[in-house]
C-alpha cells in the first residue's frame, strides 16, 4: 500500500496479503540473496509467542530483469516504543514490572530455541495501543547457535551504551584482523534488558561500560556497579529498582536467567506494596507554547537531577519506529521550530540505532528530524574515542575531508555499508573511520633503547 522508510539493506512496506485480516509490515531488501534475511527468518520461524510479531511469510520476489530479492512479513503492531509510552502513560513501578515480565518472558522464548537477541533496548520494543501489551522486535541482528557469521570484530551487531561490561572487557586495542569476535550470550540480552529498564525508571544511561571511559571502573569484577535506580528516582519503589541492579550485575552468573527473571518480576508485580502504583514522573505544569513531549519526565524532590537531553531524546513525540534490517529513515513532519538541537542531534537510542526490523507501528506525528538507523555493522559509538581528534567552537574539524558526528571528526568511506571495513563505523548508512590525532615526536635528545 505504501512505502514506509527504506534503508542500507531493506525497505518495509504496509501492505495486505491474500487471506488475511488486516495489514502487515513487507521488508524486502535491496541486495540480491542477502543471508541476513534467511537468518532472521529461520530464527524467527522457530518463535511462537504472544510478546513477539509473528513471521506470517518469506520468499523471493523477482523483479523485472534483475536477480530476486528476499523478502519476509510480519504482524503490523499499532503502538509506540517503551520510551514514548513511559514518557505519555508515565506509569507506576507496577506497570513497569508488567511490561519487563513480558519481555523477559520473551527472551526466554528467544533463548529456549536457541537465539540470542542482540539488540534489546526500548526503540525495540514496542507498546501495543489497544491493550498495552509489551513486543520484543528487531530481531535482525538476532543469532542461533550454528548461524555463520555475517560481521567483523569486535562486536556483532548492536547499540553500545547497552553491551555489557564483558563485552566491553572483551576487546583489545589495536584491533587486529586476526581477532576473534565477541559472542554474545544469554546474559548480555539480560543485561541490555536491564540498560533498558534503567533508562526506563531514571531516564538516563547506567554509567558507561567502555574502555577507557573514566566511568567503566564501576564494571570492574571488583567494581560496584552503577548506582541503584532508586538512588536517582525516589519514586521507582525498591522491589523494582533491586531487580534492575540484579540484571545490571557486574558477574553474568549473578543476573539470573530469563526465565528466573520473568517469575521474579511477575511476583514482584503482584506482592508490592502501594508504593509500586505511584507514577514514576511528575508531569510538567502546561505551557502554552510547549508539549509533554518536548521535555523530559520531571523527578519529585529528593531526586537527583541527573537529565541529559541526548538520553532521553529517543523517545520524543513517539516518532514512528520502523526497521529495515538496517539504516531506516522515518518520513518527517514538520519538526518544531523551538526543539533544541541537543534532542536532534541525539535523537537515536543510545546515540545510535542499530539493526531495523520488520515490524511497523501506527504513526504519530513528530516533532524531531527522522530518526537513522545504522547497519549490520558496528554502530557509530555515542561519543568520541579517547584521543580522536574534536571539532572546534564551531564545528568544523581542522581537516577539509573531515565530518563531526557526536563530538568527534570522521572520514568518511566511499563504500558501501555493507563494504564497511572492520576499522570503520557506520551512520545513517555510510561507513566513517575515526580521525585520531599523530603523536608528535619527541623534542628531547633522549635516546631510544
Amino acid at each position: 500500500m505504501e512505502r514506509r522508510g527504506e534503508g542500507a539493506y531493506g525497505a518495509v512496506y504496509r501492505a495486505f496479503a491474500e487471506g488475511h485480516p488486516g495489514p502487515v509490515a513487507l521488508k524486502l531488501a535491496l541486495y540480491p540473496g542477502d543471508e541476513r534475511f534467511a537468518r532472521e527468518v529461520e530464527l524467527l520461524s522457530r518463535l511462537r509467542h504472544p510478546h513477539v510479531p509473528r513471521l506470517l511469510d518469506h520468499g523471493r520476489w523477482l523483479p523485472p530483469g534483475g536477480p530476486p530479492h528476499p523478502f519476509l512479513a510480519m504482524e503490523y503492531v499499532e503502538g509506540v516504543s517503551l520510551y514514548a509510552w513511559a514518557r505519555r502513560q508515565r506509569p507506576s513501578s507496577r506497570q513497569v514490572l508488567h511490561v519487563l515480565a513480558e519481555l523477559a518472558r520473551a527472551l526466554e522464548a528467544t533463548h529456549a530455541v536457541g537465539g540470542i537477541h542482540r539488540d534489546v533496548k526500548g526503540d525495540n520494543v514496542l507498546v501495543s495501543a489497544a491493550e498495552g501489551r509489551a513486543f520484543l522486535t528487531d530481531f535482525g541482528s538476532g543469532h542461533f547457535v550454528g548461524a555463520a557469521p555475517l560481521t567483523s570484530p569486535p562486536f556483532p551487531p548492536g547499540t553500545p551504551p547497552y553491551r555489557s561490561p564483558e563485552a566491553w572487557r572483551s576487546v583489545r586495542f589495536p584491533l587486529l584482523e586476526s581477532a576473534v569476535p565477541y559472542a554474545p550470550g544469554t546474559a548480555d540480552d539480560v543485561f541490555a534488558l536491564g540498560v533498558t529498564a534503567y533508562r526506563l525508571v531514571t531516564g538516563e544511561y547506567p554509567p558507561a561500560a567502555a574502555p577507557k571511559d573514566p566511568e567503566c571502573p564501576v564494571w570492574s569484577l571488583e567494581g560496584a556497579g552503577p548506582p541503584p535506580p532508586r538512588a536517582l528516582n525516589v519514586r521507582c519503589c525498591p522491589e523494582l529498582s533491586g531487580l534492575v541492579s540484579r540484571m545490571l550485575s557486574v558477574r553474568p552468573e549473578a543476573r539470573g536467567g530469563a526465565r528466573e527473571l520473568a517469575e521474579a518480576l511477575e511476583q514482584t508485580a503482584r506482592k508490592a506494596g502501594p508504593e509500586a502504583d505511584a507514577p514514576l514522573f511528575i508531569a510538567e505544569v502546561s505551557h502554552p507554547l510547549r508539549t509533554w513531549a518536548d521535555s523530559p519526565p520531571v523527578l519529585p524532590r529528593g531526586t537527583r537531577p541527573r537529565w541529559r537531553p541526548w538520553l532521553v531524546a529517543g523517545s520524543v513525540g513517539g516518532a514512528l519506529m520502523l526497521g529495515a534490517g538496517g539504516m531506516l529513515r522515518v518520513h518527517p513532519g514538520a519538526a518544531s521550530a523551538k526543539e533544541p538541537t541537543s534532542l536532534r542531534m541525539g535523537a537515536e537510542d543510545g546515540g545510535t540505532v542499530a539493526v531495523g526490523d520488520s515490524v511497523m507501528t501506527t504513526p504519530v506525528a513528530p516533532t524531531r528530524e527522522p530518526s537513522a538507523w545504522s547497519t549490520l555493522g558496528v554502530d557509530m559509538p555515542p561519543k568520541p574515542f579517547p584521543g580522536q581528534r574534536r571539532p572546534d567552537a564551531n564545528g568544523r574539524c581542522p581537516g577539509k575531508a573531515q565530518v563531526a558526528i557526536h563530538g568527534g571528526c570522521w572520514m568518511k568511506s566511499p563504500v558501501d555499508p555493507k563494504d564497511c571495513d572492520p576499522d570503520s563505523f557506520v551512520y545513517k548508512g555510510v561507513c566513517y573511520t575515526p580521525v585520531f590525532a599523530l603523536p608528535r615526536p619527541a623534542t628531547s635528545n633522549t635516546a631510544a633503547p
